[in-house]
């Protein structure tokens, strides 16, 4: 008989803290910001040429000036959101699933990302921003949410698919 303290003999790993680069490929996250970058451009560029030109052509009022004046009023602006909302969910969930493992932050650095290259874009271009300052502060700040949603939906899909105790 053994006197004094007993250790179990299968004791578990000692939990530690995951960093926030922790675990990430750089490949699925730059696939999903091109992904959302593309279809934010071929989207918004669709919406422009099939709705907006058409709507102004019926009216008369079809220049560039008057183009650029429907998308920054708040019919515009709103529609403009939603549409780059979607791409970024759709880009995180890219991400999501090219990595295979932690969609859901794949997906927030999607959102990063993208947050990134519109600032960079926006410093890059020429002249004063057509859209209100409030605007991309807003844009910017839900990038990074609308991202990890596209990654939790990938992941979702994926357990929906394979049991989470099987996956890697």
């Amino acid at each position: 008989m053994q006197v004094g303290p007993q250790r179990p003999t299968d004791i578990p790993p000692r939990l530690e803290p995951a960093g926030v680069f922790t675990g990430l490929q750089i490949r699925p996250i730059i696939g999903g910001v091109v992904a959302d970058y593309l279809a934010t451009y071929v989207a918004m560029y669709a919406y422009i040429v099939i709705f907006v030109s058409r709507q102004l052509y019926e009216r008369g009022e079809l220049s560039d000036e008057a183009i650029r004046s429907f998308l920054t009023s708040p019919e515009g602006l709103l529609i403009g959101f939603a549409i780059g909302s979607l791409c970024t969910v759709l880009g995180g969930f890219v991400a999501g699933r090219l990595a295979k493992n932690l969609e859901v932050k794949h997906g927030a650095f999607v959102g990063v990302g993208s947050a990134l290259v519109s600032m960079l874009e926006q410093a890059m271009s020429e002249g004063p921003s057509h859209a209100p300052q409030w605007y991309l502060l807003i844009s910017y700040c839900a990038s990074l949410p609308l991202g990890a949603l596209g990654g939790y939906i990938a992941e979702r899909l994926d357990s929906a698919a394979v049991p989470r105790s099987d996956r890697v």
